[in-house]
Formats: structure tokens, C-alpha cells, sequence
């Protein structure tokens, strides 16, 4: 299902059809870059038959697939040609083009160069788990996750509000006491990756990378003020992945254990079936177990703090000084 994800709450969301969902995704469909657009995104079918659905739901669990194409011009190319037609300016009129006119030019000569580049394409896979109130959007980047949740605001209808997932304690304080302390939280072990980093201009790092973290050396790092930006763990013997700061799951892989238990062959990288249903219900089925004993580890859910009372209006200060009040004709 995912190599990474960034997770967000549904705030709100009075849930369409299937049908519904389905109707407003062919609503924005994925179709390609044109001769000179830069990028195109859209939404295509999970199973990858270009024929089936948009919204496909395995168990209650909704999933979605966003294609994104963009075409890129070599930097190097628009250089030559940008250097080439600033000289010819510079000789015809005896003056070099700087500034927003350089700028114009250059957007001219990527625009000329589109046609001739070639896209490049990518897929997001998007998890809408209802009943437990979650949106796992498959991205390491916040920037391309943020897109996305536009589209499905977009989309999906029903009031839908989501807010990235943040809890009570944030990743980076959380994963140093893990490592200070050589204790790794209830149902977690710390696997042999971590990156730190000290908080300050200088952003002098340190990685560890297939290496034992339970040193002495580690916990100096922290006293000294440097901060886990990554951490490798694993859940229950279940699925390994990296925690970062910004509490998103990276290289999320389900064990060989898991795999075999539900009969898939690890070698081929799915079901033996090659069944999309039993994808889907394998690796949702573990993720959905792993979050909530994540989110316990890291001091439970943040609550959100309600807006402050507006000040109940004072009324108006009486002039002791007027000798009466004024009467209405």
C-alpha cells in the first residue's frame, strides 16, 4: 500500500455513496500533459485497469490513487539557449536583457522546449479509513501531501475537513527520551538507523545507519542538544518503518511473518493470488493496529484548543456629570 505516508484526522465528514465518491472523482480524472503544460494530475483507477473504478472499498476501507505527470526541460538546454538569445538581444541592440525581461525569456524558451520533453510519471495512493477517522495520504513530502488533501476536499464532498495528525508529544522530544533512556516505547523496538540533529544554525548532524543504537555515545549526542529527526522502529514484529520528525512514516514495510501468515509470497512483493482485495486487507489491517499504539506512545492525540470567548460587550460608560437623560420626541 505504502513506502510513506502522512496521516491527517477527518474532522468532519458526512460520508456520500460509493456511488457519490465515485461520480465526483470522474470529475477530475488524470489525463496527460499537453504539448506545452508542465504538469497534470488526476485521479485513476487503484487496481491499475484503466477501465475500473475510481473509489475502490475493500472492507469499509476507501482507497484512491492520484497520477501525477509532470515534463521537465534540462537546465543545462535552457541555459545554452537562454545565453544564446540574450547575446543575440545584446548584439542587435547593443544593450544585455537583465531583470524581469530575462526572466520573460527565459520562461519563452522552457515553454518552446516543453513539447520536446518527456513526462515523467508518478502514483499516490490515498487510504480514507471512516471508522477510525484518518486520511493516510502515500508521501514522505507534506508539500505534495498538502495538494492532495486539496483534490480530496475537492472531491470527495460531504463537508470533508482534515487536519494533520499531531500529538500530545512531538516526534523529535518522544524519540530522544527513547534513546536517552535506552528504552524503546510498549510494543516498539528501535531498530539501527537514526539521524540527529542539533536545533541551531549550524544544523550539525549526526547518522547512524545499520548500527546498534543502544550506546552511550547516542545519549551524549542529546545531552549536547542534538534531536532525533529519524528513528527506525519496529511494531509487534509486524511492520518496520522510520519515524521523523514531522511524524511521518517512511519506509514502511510489513514483515516476512506477516506476509506468510497471510499467504503472500515475499519474493514476488504480493499476494500469491495477486489479488488488489487481499493487498488491501493486509497491509490496512496492520496499519490500522499500528497507529493507535503509535499515537499512545507519543502522549496521545493533541487536543484542539477552542477558540477563545469573544468579550461580552461592556456598556457604554454614563456621564454622571449630564443633568438628564435625553427624551425621545
Amino acid at each position: 500500500m505504502f513506502k510513506n505516508a502522512l496521516i491527517y484526522r477527518i474532522e468532519h465528514w458526512d460520508q456520500p455513496t460509493l456511488t457519490e465518491i465515485e461520480n465526483r472523482l470522474a470529475g477530475g480524472p488524470f489525463v496527460e500533459c499537453g504539448a506545452t503544460q508542465p504538469e497534470s494530475a488526476g485521479w485513476v483507477a487503484p487496481r491499475g485497469d484503466r477501465h475500473a473504478a475510481l473509489a475502490e472499498s475493500v472492507g469499509g476501507q476507501l482507497v484512491l490513487q492520484l497520477c501525477t505527470e509532470t515534463k521537465a526541460v534540462p537546465g543545462g538546454v535552457v541555459k545554452t539557449q537562454l545565453q544564446a538569445k540574450l547575446d543575440q538581444i545584446e548584439q542587435e541592440t547593443g544593450r544585455r536583457p537583465r531583470g524581469k525581461l530575462a526572466r520573460e525569456l527565459k520562461d519563452a524558451v522552457v515553454h518552446s522546449l516543453l513539447p520536446r520533453a518527456f513526462p515523467k510519471r508518478s502514483d499516490t495512493r490515498v487510504w480514507v479509513d471512516p471508522k477510525a477517522g484518518v486520511v493516510w495520504v502515500g508521501t514522505g513530502s507534506s508539500k505534495r501531501a498538502d495538494g492532495i488533501v486539496t483534490r480530496l476536499i475537492e472531491h470527495l464532498g460531504g463537508g470533508l475537513e482534515l487536519a494533520l495528525l499531531q500529538t500530545a508529544l512531538s516526534p523529535a522530544s518522544a524519540m530522544a527520551q527513547w534513546l536517552a533512556d535506552k528504552e524503546p516505547p510498549a510494543g516498539f523496538t528501535i531498530d539501527r538507523e537514526c539521524e540527529l540533529r542539533q536545533p541551531d544554525s549550524e544544523k550539525a548532524t549526526v547518522r547512524y545507519a545499520r548500527h546498534t543504537l543502544d550506546i552511550d555515545e547516542v545519549g551524549d549526542h542529546i545531552r549536547q542538544g542534538k534531536l532525533p529527526t529519524q528513528l527506525a522502529m519496529t511494531w509487534a514484529g509486524r511492520v518496520s518503518f522510520v519515524l521523523t520528525e514531522g511524524l511521518t512514516l517512511k519506509k514502511i514495510q510489513l514483515l516476512d511473518g506477516v506476509l506468510e501468515a497471510a499467504g503472500v509470497d515475499a519474493a514476488q512483493g504480493g499476494p500469491d493470488d495477486g489479488g488488489f482485495d487481499a493487498d488491501v486487507a493486509i497491509a490496512t489491517g496492520e496499519l490500522r493496529r499500528l497507529l493507535p499504539d503509535l499515537i499512545e506512545a507519543l502522549g496521545g492525540l493533541q487536543e484542539r484548543q477552542p477558540a477563545a470567548p469573544a468579550p461580552a460587550p461592556q456598556p457604554a460608560a454614563s456621564d454622571e456629570s449630564a443633568p438628564w437623560d435625553p427624551v425621545p420626541a
